[in-house]
């Protein structure tokens, strides 16, 4: 008996591995399978029961745009945005400190980065770049196995009346590796549930030991699978749902230390459990997908949807219906969370998700212009009860869509004559030019997937430069390894944190930082703060009890009044003393919040130990600098919202004492005059030297306020307001409408006490990072007047340089130096710090005088050289041959006198030598069309030039060179001598 079921068990391994994905309908349904269900009651019946029967709080879906976590493109996981719990680093004072058992229905994606399912969708029955995943979580040992376990089973066979028949488990079977002993304790949890022994398998870490990357929280993890074959036959199975036991962290060095709190962390994916419960063989064919297969077909015209993969899929039909429905979920989801197509990260990811939807509406089922984004109000349908956000951005969806598809085909028509182009210069067996393909694709300029260029070559019967697509992209890859990456100062990671809780060490009090005051002179006085060390760190994150002279080191102190950076605001820098001992100073140089401890690096002049008494000075003018870009902040994110609209939504931002950052989403597009309304707009409100307010309030009381801005990240409760002109209580009034009127935002950093310290705010520059995302740079104060004046000079030398061309030039020379200088003028203007809307202005105004400047300059040039070309024609009889010299300013002229002499004798080669100052020749030439192809201009050209030490270039008909001689008359007879030669 045993031996069989080893056997079994080893037939099942093979089975779980092979079965990844549903392959196709062949898989035969028994009639006992439960009735449909439609996929929203399934989703509200996981949630319900979480929070009816077992206490759960419910939380809303995250964004798919990760929140403060550069290890990911996007949200792929249920359990991304507890990371900070998981990591020990969730702030004390905020909502999700206190969560110990939730739940929800998280939207996810993954195309780009460690979980990328792009290339898969559509070639089988199961992949997605969006999908749901349900999950429940217990934090801090409020649960664990056993209950996870137990919730897990009565859900799916009581609730959802899956026969226990079908489900199969697999739990991890330790790494002797690593040290980790067999879970048995999970195995006897199912065996305790009626799972019977042969339908509990075990595997080693691969399958069923999860962790979060590289380093971080991991553990063992136990699988729910479900059998499609449903007892005929072999077993057929798929995972349904993954329960997690963090109980171990993975160590910068591979190893793995115990995690100081556990974790339950689960997650199931809905669309896979509704094709269970509905009973299809796809995920495709579930009522999440099946209004959108049918939107296609009825947009299209296409062949109804019958869910063919592989060599079956003829023409690939069944392919693009499954592409063009996933993306489009995708994209809808990513745009109503404010990731929108563009050139770099998420959005290039983004980018290439809406090609690929339009290539196979377009290519393969052959949908008219314009069709994609008609397919988000079905998306918004099927969706928008669960993400409103998707209600209450479908407009904007529906148009970024439309305009990207006409952007994409706009460039592939481009694409295409660049490729026609290019093909009538190649032989008959040259290879298509790496170099052009990659201009054309994703990581050049128009965005044409690389396999749509190949395919269109392959159309022409042409082949690419494989090898050479292969160099360039190696190369673009080392150029971004190349690139600096920020060092990463001081840490207390999960150990560290998890020993100061054991410690009972309570968080850091921070509110000294705002304790500063505004003297009646204008000036802010900032107070100092006493404080005691209660730990010391080495470089390593190593404890200690003492550092020593000349350490680099981390201070964890009982208080201060260091502002630590967080919110987009740069960390405060200072010094701190000890107390009675006021002459040393340790200097500090960052601080850093660590699950609410507050750590601050500094470098020790003497021996600094545990329980020290310390006192705290932050540098000043660096404080004061930073509050006043952070007030400035507010103020330019309250005057686009009136310039451009309540559409407009602050994406992002950084300041430090030298500028400031602000990304935002828009529609409305940033002329150069909104751009000015803005900065009047802040004028205004800095000039009239409003009060700022700052106070806090329970997180509850800001929920319903209209017109608060706050982003998507946690808060602590309370949560500090910062409110200008209005106090605080009338602004979170909603019968006040004050927040519509005023800058009223949630926030922790230090603020100015009254807007006039801004002194002025200019923004100079503006840069689009996505579709309708535009990031702003700002400065205030002297740095924005000294811009200003800037600003104003060159105003007035473009102004100089206008009356200048409107006088005309007398001759070439004159008009060369006019058009030198206004390009002088437009380098200037492109990298001098000034209005951004001045810069637009000024920028248009030089390039149209440059277009005006190289006219003028063409006719005076054309009409110098038909002076030339008149004393030349009457100092030389007419015959095969002209070669003289001829002053002249510019090779140009040179050259257009040379045609000239041509069209008026076309029968004549002419050579023409120019001399210039210090022995310096041009030369321009033109061959007679009957004296070639033994005579060529090229040759020609080249036999002279280097009879003058320099060089040539050209065609058989016109060339042109340079060199240096005094001796212009070897010169002319080395050009008689060789054309006659020739001729």
């Amino acid at each position: 008996m045993a031996a069989s079921v080893a056997a079994a068990a080893r037939r099942l391994r093979r089975a779980i591995r092979r079965s990844l994905a549903w392959r196709g309908p062949s898989h035969r349904l028994l009639s006992s399978e439960p009735p449909a269900a439609k996929a929203s009651a399934v989703r509200a019946a996981f949630l319900n029961f979480f929070r009816d029967r077992h206490g759960h709080r419910l939380v809303p879906s995250a964004s798919v745009r990760p929140r403060g976590d550069p290890s990911l493109l996007f949200v792929n996981a249920g359990m991304n945005q507890f990371k900070p719990i998981f990591l020990g680093t969730v702030d004390p004072r905020s909502e999700m400190a206190g969560f110990r058992r939730v739940a929800n229905s998280q939207k996810c994606v993954r195309a780009g980065g460690r979980h990328n399912d792009l290339e898969d969708v559509g070639r089988d029955l199961s992949h997605h770049t969006f999908f749901e995943m349900l999950g429940n979580w217990a934090f801090g040992g409020e649960y664990f196995k056993e209950e996870a376990c137990s919730m897990a089973w009565e859900l799916l066979t009581q609730v959802y009346g899956i026969p226990t028949e079908r489900l199969w488990v697999s739990y991890f079977d330790g790494d002797p590796k690593a040290g980790l002993e067999p879970d048995l304790e999970t195995r006897d949890i199912w065996l305790s549930l009626g799972v019977p022994a042969t339908r509990v398998l075990s595997f080693g870490p691969q399958e069923n030991f999860w962790e979060m990357g590289n380093t971080g929280p991991c553990g063992p993890c136990t699988e729910i699978h479900y059998d499609l074959a449903g007892g005929v036959g072999a077993p057929q199975l798929v995972e349904l749902w993954n329960l997690v036991f963090m109980q171990h962290n993975r160590e910068a060095d591979g190893s793995l230390q115990p995690l100081p709190q556990w974790h339950v962390d689960t997650g199931m994916g809905l669309e896979r459990l509704v094709a269970v419960l509905q009973g299809k063989h796809s995920t495709y064919d579930t009522d999440l997908f099946s209004p959108l297969l049918h939107a296609i077909q009825q947009g299209c015209r296409a062949p109804p949807y019958l869910g063919r993969v592989g060599v079956a899929d003829e023409g690939r039909t069944d392919t693009a219906y499954r592409v063009v429905a996933d993306h489009i979920r995708t994209l809808s989801v990513c745009i109503s969370d404010g990731v929108f197509p563009g050139m770099s990260g998420p959005p290039l990811v983004l980018r290439r998700i809406l090609r690929r939807a339009v290539r196979f509406s377009m290519e393969i089922l052959k949908a008219p212009p314009g069709f994609l984004g008609s397919l988000v109000p079905v998306v918004v349908e099927t969706l928008g009860d669960a993400y409103p956000e998707l209600q209450r951005n479908s407009a904007q969806i529906s148009n970024l869509v439309l305009e990207d598809e006409a952007a994409f085909l706009a460039s592939l028509e481009r694409g295409r004559r660049i490729i026609d182009r290019t093909l009538r210069t190649l032989g008959p067996s040259d290879m298509f030019p790496a170099e052009v393909a990659w201009s054309l694709s994703l990581s050049g300029d128009l965005g044409l997937p690389l396999d749509m260029v190949e395919l269109m070559l392959e159309e022409k019967g042409v082949q690419l430069d494989s090898t050479g697509l292969e160099r360039l992209a190696q190369e673009a890859a080392q150029a971004r390894q190349a690139e600096p990456v920020q060092k990463q100062g001081l840490w207390l990671d999960v150990h560290a944190l998890g020993e100061l809780q054991r410690q009972g060490v309570p968080p850091t009090d921070s509110s000294p930082k705002y304790n500063y005051s505004l003297r009646p002179n204008g000036s802010y006085e900032f107070g100092t703060c006493e404080a005691q060390v209660l730990q010391l760190y080495t470089e390593d994150g190593t404890a200690v009890a003492s550092v020593g002279k000349g350490q680099r080191c981390g201070l964890l102190l009982d208080r201060t009044n260091f502002y630590a950076e967080q919110g987009g605001q740069a960390s405060d820098r200072g010094y701190l003393v000890r107390v009675g001992q006021e002459d040393v100073l340790f200097p500090v140089a960052r601080a850093q919040v660590c699950g609410g401890f507050i750590l601050h690096e500094a470098v020790a002049p003497e021996c600094l130990q545990i329980g020290d008494q310390v006192q705290l000075h932050v540098d000043k003018a660096w404080r004061l600098a930073c509050m006043a870009k952070h007030t400035a902040t507010h103020l330019l994110n309250w005057a686009l919202r009136q310039t451009l609209g309540p559409g407009t939504e602050q994406q992002g931002s950084h300041l430090n004492p030298e500028q400031l950052r602000l990304d935002v989403t828009t529609q409305t597009a940033l002329t150069p005059e909104r751009l000015r309304a803005v900065e009047n707009t802040v004028q205004e409100a800095v000039q009239q030297d409003k009060p700022v307010y700052m106070e806090e309030v329970p997180l509850a009381l800001t929920a319903q306020v209209p017109g608060l801005r706050c982003l998507d990240e946690v808060y602590p409760d309370p949560v500090r307001v910062v409110s200008v002109g209005v106090p605080v209580a009338h602004a979170l009034d909603p019968a006040s409408q004050a927040a519509l009127q005023t800058s009223v935002e949630l926030c922790c950093g230090t603020h100015l006490l009254r807007t006039g310290a801004v002194g002025d705010l200019v923004i100079i520059g503006d840069r689009q990072l996505s579709k309708g995302t535009t990031r702003l740079l700002a400065i205030t104060g002297e740095q924005a007047q000294q811009a200003r004046e800037l600003g104003q000079n060159l105003a007035q030398e473009v102004k100089a340089a206008t009356e200048r061309l409107s006088q005309g030039s007398r001759d070439v020379a004159e008009a060369l130096r006019l058009s030198k200088d206004i390009g002088r003028l437009i380098e200037a203007v492109e990298t001098s710090v000034m209005p951004q809307w001045q810069r637009r202005e000024l920028l248009a105004t030089l390039k149209m005088l440059q277009r005006r400047a190289n006219t003028a300059i063409r006719k005076l040039q054309m009409g110098q050289a038909a002076k030339k070309t008149q004393e030349l024609l009457e100092r030389h009889s007419k015959g095969p041959l002209i070669v003289d010299t001829v002053s002249a300013e510019s090779l140009s002229v040179l050259v257009k006198v040379v045609r000239q002499l041509c069209e008026q004798a076309p029968s004549t080669s002419v050579l023409l030598l120019s001399p210039q100052s210090m022995g310096k020749v041009l030369c321009a030439c033109q061959v007679a069309q009957g004296a070639m192809p033994t005579f060529t201009a090229e040759a020609w050209a080249l036999a002279v030039c280097s009879h003058m030490g320099g060089k040539a270039w050209g065609s058989r008909v016109v060339a042109q060179g340079t060199g240096s001689t005094t001796d212009l008359e070897a010169a002319l007879s080395t050009a008689r001598a060789y054309a006659l030669s020739q001729l």
